[in-house]
């Protein structure tokens, strides 16, 4: 319950999908029940079913649901005993209750809750509203229905999941109803293939994108930036093999924490385990490890810009948001402990800044911390734990950076500072990070000399400017509904001649254009004025140019900026100026 004591927007969810559940079971007696938690847009309930759910189902359900609301049914908590529970769902024939309760009994568990609404009965700890009279009838609505392994197992049954919508007010869901139409106008997936940006192929692999030249261009573009604003911090950088030895891994604990998530490779030759880097700050301490480190070396800067790869499972990977492969713009600082709070405030500049050109403005700072019960999780003692966060902690603080703290965000060898963005349909995206690393070289023996001629251990920082190039790259294009900042276009203008008359000259203009630095895409079919105009603005390039007869003779030529329908004259000098100011001062419009 919320302080009021008003039912939380979670309770409220959770609840909608047991009135779900007893809709489902009035129109399908015999549906065997799975599991049916909230989310963050609503909720959804997983059923076994007599037959496969088809679009119409849902309306049908949708009417139930109210209709059992507006009884004002009592959600009413019991607590019984594991054997009556049983017993309850033997006869009622519901095989994965059974499956849950009997796993309650092996972790030593005598008694288990149900809750009662109406005729219906499920296994639930709750908690839940009052009634279901307390449900908002308008604030809900039944969304899509797909297959689910019970339990996330493809080892297990596939189950058909219903999801539904579910908000506090009427406005807030018809909003997020509005935004989700939205977001599938400007899905990644959809405008890449539009703008013939990447590709995906069954005989290469799911989550594992091939880059057209157009697609990367923008990809190169990400990159090049973020190395621009690395230079700009003193950051020098490297190139590290995909393929690493087991061994490194067991040191950095990867092997340990994060195996079940890494990519073996097997080799012809020995009977060395060889993994795919899911990281590469194991590597880099390798460089640092590879001669005699002094204070006077430090801070030590290194970025990465090679693949890293991931074993995701085939049901998790998402266009280029999730894949098996992808670029971080990765980095490492090897620095002396009185040196790292200008590395911190060094990096979180250059972070503003990428976020500023990128336009993703809006954005809150997470403060990452381990689960100090679930410490196995982790790698290290509570010393190195507690110095890292109340480091981290004090950082943020003196640099007057406002936070919230998340307990269990942790990377598994220490905390993080991470950069929340909200996009323009108000999704959050973790795409920023800055992380405290004192595990790492304690693990590696990565010592330097001091003044005094002691060893000292470096703090090591890793940082990601704006993280995957990928993963930007879906965001900006769904940001920018496919319509890149001038900087970031596959190409700048897009040349359409008139007629072949002026075949010639149009390939001199281009010729000049490309001679000032710019991406040209020339049309010279022989289509109507129109229809090239009408391809272009479907490519979304930032400026078409026309040249006819007209522009032959004067040497100007007809411009129309991506969006505006007025058409204006410049000389070429002028008009390659103009586009050469908009890509260096990377304008957004």
């Amino acid at each position: 319950m919320s302080k009021n004591n008003q039912p939380t927007l979670e309770i409220k969810r959770h609840s909608l999908s047991h009135i779900l559940a007893a809709a489902v079971l009035e129109m399908f007696p015999e549906a065997k029940l799975g599991i049916g938690p909230a989310i963050d847009t609503g909720f959804y309930y997983d059923f076994e079913l007599p037959r496969t759910l088809i679009p119409e189902d849902l309306p049908l359900l949708e009417e139930k649901m109210k209709s059992l609301i507006s009884q004002n049914l009592p959600f009413e908590k019991e607590v019984i005993s594991i054997p009556d529970a049983l017993s309850a769902f033997e006869k009622a024939n519901q095989p994965y209750k059974i499956e849950l309760i009997n796993e309650l009994k092996k972790e030593g568990e005598d008694e288990v809750i149900i809750y009662r609404t109406g005729s219906f009965v499920d296994l639930c700890s709750g908690p839940h509203v009052e009634s279901s009279g307390e449900l908002n009838q308008k604030s809900f609505s039944l969304e899509k229905t797909s297959g689910a392994y019970w339990r996330g197992d493809e080892k297990n049954p596939m189950l058909q999941r219903i999801y539904g919508l579910a908000f506090d007010t009427p406005k807030e869901l018809r909003t997020f109803v509005a935004l989700k139409k939205e977001a599938a106008k400007r899905d990644h997936r959809k405008l890449g293939k539009e703008l013939d940006l990447f590709t995906f192929s069954d005989l290469i692999g799911p989550g594992l994108p091939l880059y057209t030249p157009k697609g990367f261009i923008v990809r190169n573009e990400i990159i090049n930036y973020s190395r621009e604003l690395n230079t700009k911090i003193g950051y020098e950088e490297v190139h590290t093999p995909n393929i690493n030895k087991a061994e490194l891994f067991k040191v950095s604990g990867h092997y340990e924490k994060y195996k079940d998530d890494m990519l073996e490779v097997h080799s012809h030759y020995t009977e060395e385990k060889y993994y795919l880097k899911p990281m590469n700050c194991p590597q880099h301490t390798q460089i640092f490890a590879a001669k005699k480190r002094s204070y006077k070396d430090l801070p030590l800067r290194f970025s990465d810009f090679a693949n890293v790869y991931r074993d995701e499972k085939p049901g998790e990977l998402a266009g280029l948001t999730r894949l098996k492969y992808f670029a971080v713009d990765d980095g490492h600082c090897f620095c002396s402990e009185d040196q790292v709070k200008d590395e911190f405030i060094k990096v979180m500049d250059v972070i503003t800044e990428a976020l500023k050109t990128y336009g993703l403005t809006d954005y809150s700072i997470r403060l990452s911390l381990r689960d100090p019960e679930k410490k196995e999780k982790y790698i290290g003692d509570d010393t190195i734990w507690d110095e890292s966060e109340s480091l981290l902690r004090d950082l943020l603080t003196e640099t007057n950076i406002t936070f919230k703290e998340e307990i269990g965000e942790a990377a598994f060898y220490g905390p993080k500072v991470d950069i929340i963005v909200k996009d323009c349909l108000m999704r959050e995206w973790q795409i920023c990070t800055v992380q405290i690393d004192k595990n790492m070289p304690e693990r590696f023996d990565l010592t330097y000399i001091d003044k005094d001629g002691t060893e000292r251990r470096p703090v090591m920082i890793h940082r990601g400017i704006i993280g995957s190039a990928e993963r930007l790259m879906a965001i900006l294009i769904e940001e920018y509904a496919g319509k890149f900042p001038v900087w970031l276009a596959p190409y700048h203008v897009k040349v359409l001649s008139v007629s072949e008359k002026v075949l010639k000259e149009t390939h001199t203009l281009v010729q000049t254009l490309k001679d000032r630095g710019l991406r040209i895409e020339e049309d010279l079919r022989e289509e109507s004025v129109g229809k090239k105009i009408a391809d272009a603005i479907k490519d979304k390039v930032p400026y078409i140019v026309v040249l006819g007869e007209k522009e032959a003779k004067s040497g100007n030529i007809a411009v129309r900026k991506r969006d505006e329908k007025e058409i204006k004259e410049y000389s070429v000098d002028d008009f390659a100026t103009l586009v050469k100011d908009d890509i260096t001062k990377r304008t957004i419009f």
